[in-house]
């Protein structure tokens, strides 16, 4: 309904004063108000009467009412479209001197590390737990409790508030209060400002300092962000900088930590909780400080809504009557802190952020990727599978208990990617103290699983042969090379202290001479695990070649002796071919993987992806791979590598294995593999693996490499590997592998599977040798 004329009514308009008469009284006041003060601080006082602080909030006073009535009478004086162009100008000049802070925060943000799925989150890293999100994220009820309850005219002001600055300054000099004229712009100021991780720990101090100085300064780029930004942004840049008590800074963080909800999905109860808090976060925090003194604050902000018609009064009630129901979320922080009952996910994390210290993209020193870690706002989807993890934990458990002495690590590997899907060992990743002194268990934050740090890494015995038979391939020498295998080898390597030793000669043996010696190929010399076979493989070809073999599929020599080895000596190192040198299940199941994807190394890669707090993507989560080894080789290896596992090369004949019982694990599914066993038993190790993944597991002590596990634990180590792979592969179609050509697998021989004449095996009787030439007995 349109309001009548006022010349129809007979009644007169009020007089226009009109905003030069305005600003003139408000001048006026102000000037009342600075001689006041003035004269406050120049009567006499008894010494200790007034505070350091009453006496600079009154200098402050003093000299914004000198400064603010100066601005009122040019405001007077001027026309009112000239101030305002004044004003635009001022402020463009000053957006060009704001700090790259202000233009750009650099507020630091928590980084997500989630599972391979992208939504089961492993932990976070953060130096401030907050995480930014845009305001159509936030709900609209939320953005309306923070305007009322901080700044109910920040729609209509330009940055100052100069009625509320006026009121707060008369109020705080004539009543002694301590009321504040701070705009939500300003106090978004003086946030970016003291929390600028990049900044020193003085400027970030002197952002709250109580100078007049320090005011100015805040109403200055606060003006000038008002004339760049739109209130929405400025709106949402506060609510994701503000602290909100219990160690949640934003309003993500702040949700998640008091309701265990997203920022959208707050209710208007809630909405006023939070913005509550805002004033005195330490003091009103619901879970750290005083829930009695939350509640008020929550009236006050419900109250205040319904002043700036944001809700109805009714809607308020009913906002009061609803009980504080908390459900508190502590964002996890670190490898140690990973909850749920995944102790066993720090191994993970641990290989993950040693990985990321070592990558260019997140800076060029250690401190620089640390940092951006920390405070970059990362989202990073792993590849760590939940499933395959927890698989090969309870593997692991399967044959030690997390409070035995002796250690399972086991780790599973994508072949043609290198993506890590599991570490697991029968630990606790965790800083608890152990009991009685124990080292390295229940609870440790060594490296057991990927080595590192205080872990060399274990001897994995026979597994190592595998580089050998690669070598000797690469250099000619076909899968059905023969040698006719001693219990005893003397070799041309100097003993050194051996007691594997004849004379001063190096001399290995066979761990079973009766199931071991006699003519042997590479199949059921691989399958039958024989010693002297493939220490006569390797002086053939020479042990340096063998060492560079392994270094090429990314064994990592670790301990300074095998390091020292490698470098100086690797054509003398013949025991290496017997797996002497210490490594790692990681590195194993790499190494392995290789074979998998027919030579084609990969970089073991934790992620599958990292994108930036814009969402966008980084390159470091694609693989890194190069081909390493010709395919026919690799082929040719895994042809040999079904024997031990109990199944059927395409070529040759596999007449034993030392781990059979994989193929019935499995049901068939095409597996290579080998296992391992390091002098007098004192580790044991199997690595196998498909198309699809590669695992490999080390039984040892970490704390004492004399302990030995036994012959034992062989079976253990087997089945463990086994069902790993089992678990990875559930509901994956079977991947076959390619067979090797008939070149590198026969050389000239004939084709063993199509001829009788071939030599015969030692386990075979004579009669079985008269029926494969198919004479009557």
């Amino acid at each position: 309904m349109t309001a009548a004329p006022s010349g129809r009514t007979g009644q007169q308009p009020p007089p226009r004063t009109g905003w030069p008469a305005r600003l003139r009284r408000v001048a006026v006041s102000f000037l009342a108000t600075l001689r006041k003060e003035w004269a406050l601080l120049a009567t006499p006082r008894q010494p200790g009467e007034m505070r350091l602080r009453s006496l600079l909030d009154r200098l402050v006073t003093v000299v914004l009412c000198g400064v603010l009535a100066g601005l009122f009478l040019a405001a007077a004086a001027f026309p009112g479209n000239l101030v305002a162009g004044l004003g635009v100008k001022a402020a463009s000049e000053l957006w060009g001197d704001l700090p790259a802070q202000l233009r750009t925060p650099t507020t630091g943000q928590r980084t997500a590390v989630y599972a391979n799925d992208g939504r089961t989150l492993i932990t976070s890293f953060y130096d401030v737990n907050r995480r930014d999100v845009p305001l159509t994220e936030i709900a609209p009820v939320m953005r309306q409790a923070i305007v009322a309850a901080e700044d109910r005219r920040f729609y209509s002001h330009g940055g100052v508030d100069l009625r509320g600055l006026a009121r707060a300054l008369v109020s705080n000099a004539s009543e002694g209060t301590t009321q504040g004229a701070s705009t939500l712009t300003m106090q978004y100021v003086r946030n970016v400002l003291k929390s600028d991780p990049e900044r020193t720990a003085e400027e970030r101090e002197s952002a709250t300092e109580v100078s007049v100085g320090r005011k100015l300064q805040e109403i200055r780029y606060a003006a000038a962000l008002e004339q760049t930004l739109d209130k929405d942004e400025i709106l949402a840049r506060y609510l994701n900088i503000a602290y909100f008590g219990s160690g949640a800074y934003g309003i993500a963080a702040a949700s998640e930590r008091y309701f265990s909800v997203t920022p959208a999905e707050l209710t208007l109860d809630q909405a006023a909780l939070l913005a509550g808090l805002v004033q005195s976060p330490n003091e009103y925090s619901p879970i750290d400080g005083d829930l009695e003194a939350a509640l008020v604050r929550r009236s006050y902000v419900l109250d205040s809504m319904v002043a700036t018609g944001a809700i109805t009064a009714e809607q308020a009630d009913q906002a009061r009557a609803e009980e504080v129901t908390l459900d508190p979320t502590e964002q996890p922080n670190g490898c140690t802190a990973i909850d749920g009952g995944h102790a066993d996910w720090g191994f993970f994390c641990d290989y993950l952020r040693t990985w990321w210290l070592h990558q260019p993209a997140f800076g060029s020193t250690a401190d620089e990727r640390e940092q951006a870690l920390r405070r970059g706002g990362y989202t990073i989807v792993t590849s760590l599978d939940p499933e395959v993890q927890a698989s090969a934990l309870r593997q692991s458990l399967a044959v030690f208990d997390r409070d035995e002495p002796r250690a399972l690590p086991i780790a599973a590997v994508e072949p043609g990617t290198g993506r890590v899907l599991a570490m697991a060992v029968n630990r606790n990743y965790s800083l608890d103290a152990n009991p009685d002194g124990q080292d390295n268990r229940p609870n440790t934050v060594n490296q057991l699983v990927a080595g590192g740090g205080a872990i060399d890494g274990y001897q994995a015995g026979s597994t190592f042969k595998l580089f050998t038979m690669l070598a000797a391939l690469e250099s000619g020498l076909p899968l059905a090379t023969g040698f006719d295998a001693p219990t005893r080898l003397a070799t041309r390597h100097p003993a050194e202290g051996s007691t594997a030793a004849c004379g001063d000669r190096w001399c290995p043996s066979n761990a079973d001479p009766a199931s071991m010696n006699g003519y042997r190929t590479m199949w059921d010399g691989f399958g039958r695990s024989v010693n002297t076979y493939f220490v006569w493989l390797s002086e053939r070809i020479g042990p340096a070649k063998v060492v560079e073999m392994a270094q090429r599929l990314g064994i990592t020599f670790r301990s300074d002796l095998d390091e020292e080895l490698a470098r100086t000596e690797p054509t003398e190192w013949g025991a290496f071919t017997l797996g002497v040198s210490a490594t790692t299940p990681l590195d194993l199941a790499n190494a392995y993987a290789t074979v998998a994807a027919e030579g084609t190394y990969c970089e073991p890669l934790p992620v599958l992806s990292v994108a930036g707090p814009d969402g966008a993507k980084l390159p470091v989560g694609d693989p890194s791979c190069r081909r390493v080894l010709n395919a026919d080789v690799a082929r040719a290896a895994t042809d040999a590598a079904r024997c031990p596992v109990g199944q059927d090369p395409a070529f040759g004949r596999c007449t034993g294995g030392t781990a059979t019982s994989v193929d019935r694990i499995l049901e068939g599914r095409p597996v290579a593999g080998k296992s391992g066993t390091s002098d007098q038993d004192a580790t044991k190790s199997f690595v196998a693996y498909t198309p699809q993944v590669a695992v490999a597991g080390i039984a040892a002590n970490p704390d004492d490499p004399t302990d030995r596990v036994g012959i034992s634990a062989q079976s253990g180590v087997v089945s463990a590997v086994a069902r790993v792979i089992a678990m990875a592969t559930a509901g994956r179609p079977e991947a076959d592998f390619t067979p090797p050509s008939r070149q590198i697998a026969l050389g000239n021989e004939p084709d063993p599977r199509s001829s009788p004449l071939t030599r015969p095996d030692d386990d075979l009787d004579l009669g079985s040798w008269l029926d494969r030439l198919g004479i009557p007995r």
